[in-house]
């Protein structure tokens, strides 16, 4: 790990609305507003940026949990923000509280998590469970 982070530190994202986060699934649009689960990606995105910025060659980030609040809508080319600000840092895991906002409206409240660990313990815990012993 590089750099020290501090509680309080804010990271800002910004993502324009397009088609592919509109809330589709396979049998077509459901709505044509930013659907939670492309909300989910930009903002794990908005937290991965801290990890980056510490994160050694031989070390990569794997997120832990997501918890979103998509409190309203947010239509094609609408240009949002993401500001993560770390709440929590407890030895190699770290904790941001996230919001989502649009011109000052509040498009979502979501709470992130991710670790940074070692590239080969990352590969040994996918491969034991890939590849269960018997």
């Amino acid at each position: 790990m590089k750099n020290r982070l501090t509680i309080g530190d804010t990271k800002v994202y910004t993502h324009s609305v397009i088609e592919e986060d509109l809330a589709a699934f396979d049998a077509g649009t459901v709505h044509a507003v930013c659907s939670t689960f492309a909300l989910a990606k930009h903002i794990e995105w908005s937290s991965r940026l801290f990890i980056i910025d510490i994160k050694e060659k031989d070390e990569e980030g794997i997120g832990t949990m997501i918890k979103i609040d998509h409190k309203s809508p947010a239509f094609a080319n609408q240009k949002l923000l993401f500001k993560a600000t770390i709440i929590s840092i407890n030895n190699n895991e770290l904790v941001c509280d996230v919001l989502v906002s649009s011109k000052g409206r509040i498009i979502a409240k979501a709470k992130t998590g991710q670790k940074l660990l070692k590239k080969d313990r990352i590969k040994e815990i996918f491969s034991s469970l890939a590849h269960p012993k018997k």
